[in-house]
């Protein structure tokens, strides 16, 4: 079931999503709680920019520019982007 290029599953972008962190944040994506909020890792607005860049780049998905602030945490921004994925 591929809805969108690159993600098959919503457990393929949770995956992609902590990575992608991970390399923004500059930690390891395993030290990466789901539920603590990203500004606390060092989260800023270049980086949220840059996420939501990458989601249109190479994944199709059109997300706001607020979206890491909108939805603070890996779990939040995966509540919302997950439907996202089914569209």
């Amino acid at each position: 079931m591929t809805t969108t290029p690159g993600i098959t599953v919503a457990g393929d972008l949770s995956a992609w999503l902590l990575d992608r962190l991970a390399l923004y944040l500059e930690r390891p994506a395993d030290t990466i709680d789901p539920d603590t909020p990203l500004a606390a890792y060092g989260m800023d607005s270049v980086c949220a920019l840059s996420l939501a860049g990458d989601l249109e780049d190479e994944h199709a998905l059109i997300v706001p520019s607020t979206l890491v602030f909108d939805y603070p945490t890996v779990a939040d921004l995966l509540t919302y982007l997950n439907p996202l994925l089914h569209r």
